[in-house]
């Protein structure tokens, strides 16, 4: 595989480790992150890139195979270096020590995730691979758009594929790459449609022809006219590529093997011969413009990630300030510590309680807070007790009149002067309980 010089992939690594580092650390959670995502429509060979950029096979078969994001960080590492490979997910990490078993591990990682069957989970896995076979490169592998559900998917899986995918498109810091194969009609593509809506001018999007040898004779001249840029514009341009096929596959034909077919593929076409010549044909090529790519990508995304890293700082450390300083580690300190924190709170008691300010919030006078508010209370009972007047006055002229028996004059039986408090006094519950509440929420420190 062709790669960049060594003077340029001493600067490559560091670039992406420093973005994969903070991906790891779940900084993506606050801030976007520069990214590559691989986006395309269900068998746009979209896996069969993925494949040959890694050197190990990914999970194949009919309708969804990609469940989850997949981030697939690569790494090279120098000639005769022994290959490794690493996957977590949610907390669970693996050494992978045979690469033929890659696809598997990460079928038990979406079995693990979205549940066994198909439906897809916007949870992360990242495949770590080392090899120098590879290029230094990272990229983050969607699911395949899927039109139509089919049997054991929910009928909105189509939305909810284009939901996962608009999540990480969007972002500014994402560069799409779109998969579409050349024998279909590349305006029709949703994936490419997906992109132009969050990108219109073609900025962050990057076009990856798959399946030239499935071209129908007469339309070769369409697909140099599509790569040539002149059929939908995207400033990163196109590139296209042969993977293997279906047959290849079955056949047992290595990647190695598919690499070296790809390159006569293309060398010898009549047509795609200038493809080649241009640099703009087989997957060494791909993989080296997306490194390129990325570290450009990475080097202009740093500024704003760097003043957006220490606005988050900021912000954080200011809430941090707010709580104060936390309890000692020390046993004697912390006992010290409490002493002094439930001083602290008793005198700030008493001065609430004796009228004086304070300097640990505002309206914290206790007592003319409350003498406010029990002058407010004193007017209700007044109003309330010149109406009880009235209404005993009345009751005492019925009671003279039907019920009056052995008492003297101007005197009323216990029991019926009992009553009637009681419900006056009733009538003051609601009021009083209210009062209560307005006054605690006063005062509360």
């Amino acid at each position: 595989m062709s790669t960049l010089n060594q003077q340029y992939e001493e600067k490559v690594r560091p670039c992406i480790d420093l973005i994969d580092s903070l991906r790891s650390l779940g900084v993506e959670k606050d801030l976007a992150l520069p990214a590559i995502a691989v986006i395309g429509d269900q068998s746009s060979g979209k896996s069969s890139v993925l494949e040959a950029l890694s050197g190990v096979a990914l999970p194949r078969g009919s309708g969804i195979v990609t469940r989850c994001p997949l981030e697939l960080k690569m790494k090279r590492k120098k000639e005769g270096e022994e290959w490794t490979g690493r996957i977590s997910y949610q907390g669970h990490e693996e050494e992978i020590e045979d690469p033929t078993t890659v696809d598997k591990k990460i079928e038990e990682a979406q079995n693990e995730m979205a549940g066994v069957g198909v439906g897809i989970s916007d949870e992360l896995i990242s495949l770590a691979i080392a090899s120098p076979e590879v290029p230094d490169l990272t990229l983050i592998d969607l699911p395949g758009i899927a039109r139509v559900a089919v049997k054991g998917q929910p009928e909105d899986i189509g939305d909810q594929i284009k939901r996962l995918i608009q999540k990480f498109i969007t972002k500014q810091e994402t560069i799409s790459l779109v998969v579409v194969p050349c024998n279909v009609d590349i305006a029709t593509t949703e994936a490419l449609k997906m992109a132009q809506q969050v990108d219109p001018e073609g900025e962050r999007t990057l076009g990856i022809l798959t399946k030239p040898d499935l071209v129908d004779k007469g339309t070769e001249e369409n697909v140099l006219e599509i790569v040539h840029n002149e059929v939908i514009h995207l400033n990163k341009g196109y590139m296209i590529v042969r993977c293997r096929g279906q047959k290849e596959i079955t056949e047992k034909v290595s990647l190695t093997e598919a690499l070296e077919k790809e390159e006569m593929f293309f060398k010898d076409h009549p047509y795609f011969h200038t493809l080649y010549s241009e640099g703009h044909a087989t997957v060494p090529k791909l993989a080296e413009k997306l490194t390129l790519e990325l570290v450009n990508h990475i080097e202009r995304s740093l500024p704003r990630l760097e003043e957006q890293i220490e606005d988050k700082l900021a912000q954080t450390q200011a809430e941090l300030d707010r709580y104060g300083n936390g309890p000692p580690s020390d046993m004697a300190e912390r006992l010290i510590f409490l002493i002094d924190e439930v001083t602290a709170f008793t005198q700030d008691a008493i001065n609430l309680t004796s009228g004086e300010e304070l300097n640990c919030g505002e309206n914290l006078n206790v007592f003319s807070t409350l003498r406010r508010e029990f002058g407010k209370w004193n007017a209700h009972l007044d109003r309330s007790g010149q109406n009880f007047n009235r209404k005993i006055e009345k009751e005492v002229e019925v009671y003279e009149d039907k019920y009056r028996g052995r008492e003297l004059p101007g005197f009323i039986n216990y029991k019926t002067f009992e009553v009637m408090v009681k419900e006056q006094i009733k009538q003051l519950e609601e009021p009083a309980v209210k009062k209560l509440k307005d006054i605690a929420g006063d005062v509360t420190v």
